[in-house]
């Protein structure tokens, strides 16, 4: 298992590779595939039984990312853990390409199709159920974000894992409070969240979103047996770059030739600092 250190390095490249695809296709949700990042890493170099070798055992660990927004992010880290070629990012957003602007089967790694937001975590209810039924072991795992709750199926679909008593299932929030439209307080506001999550019937855990270890202890295991586990992954939109971090602008957006200098330049002074030499 990659220790702490070389995971956060991990995190630093993978923000350097969100941001030349985005850049390179000239399209791409930015913030929130910077606030992800290091729950992905986490869960695919930590925590999730599959691999491109594994990925057709049906005792495989299945992901689903309901925002699937943020879909740069997944690619990157998908392509690190060797189910494609990077390259193949250079179509990324083209025309005729797999690789479009959400998850979808066509592309090596990818469970389910999502996109259309409140879908990952009923999908991944049924699909924690089926382990069951199977008795087949796997776990299921789904990343939503905070401005997604605001719709009805997730809690359709929360009430679904308490009742069948879904402890192979995790929720995690990507709580980094802005949406396309504002802040998601302001939009339709959904504190006290692990309250909610708890009255569900859950198990809850919040944690630092950017705080590898934590995030590590938060999903290795279930939180409680018999429960379902949500964990609420507090992160800032645009982490990593000083001029993006919490700012709504970048929910989607390209950076220009100048912040593309600015933001691999904080980049890769962090990446000096933390590997002790050059980038």
């Amino acid at each position: 298992m990659p220790t702490d250190r070389e995971l956060a390095l991990k995190s630093l490249h993978y923000r350097r590779s969100v941001l030349r695809w985005i850049k390179h296709a000239g399209a791409g949700h930015t913030g929130g595939s910077l606030s992800c990042v290091d729950i992905l890493n986490v869960l695919y170099n930590r925590v999730l039984r599959v691999s491109p070798v594994t990925f057709t055992d049906p005792n495989r660990d299945r992901y689903i990312q309901s925002k699937g927004h943020s879909v740069e992010a997944l690619f990157v880290v998908l392509a690190d853990r060797g189910f494609f070629p990077e390259s193949d990012l250079e179509t990324l957003c083209g025309y005729q390409s797999d690789y479009v602007g959400h998850p979808t089967r066509h592309v090596a790694g990818v469970e389910q199709n999502t996109g259309a937001l409140g879908h990952g975590l009923p999908i991944a209810v049924g699909t924690a159920l089926a382990s069951k039924l199977d008795d087949a072991g796997f776990r299921a795992f789904t990343l939503l974000g905070d401005g997604e709750l605001a719709e009805g199926s997730n809690w359709e679909g929360a009430l679904a894992g308490a009742h069948y008593k879904l402890d192979n299932l995790t929720a995690i929030i990507d709580c980094n409070t802005l949406q396309i439209t504002g802040r998601t307080k302001d939009v339709m506001n959904h504190e006290p969240l692990a309250e909610k999550w708890s009255a569900f019937g859950w198990a809850v855990r919040t944690v630092d979103g950017h705080d590898l270890a934590a995030l590590t202890a938060a999903l290795e295991k279930p939180l409680e047996p018999g429960k379902p586990s949500c964990v609420i992954a507090r992160t800032i939109k645009g982490k990593g770059i000083s001029f993006m971090e919490d700012v709504g602008k970048w929910h989607h957006g390209v950076p220009s030739d100048d912040e593309f200098t600015r933001a691999n330049a904080e980049l890769d002074a962090a990446i000096a600092k933390l590997s002790g030499g050059a980038a």
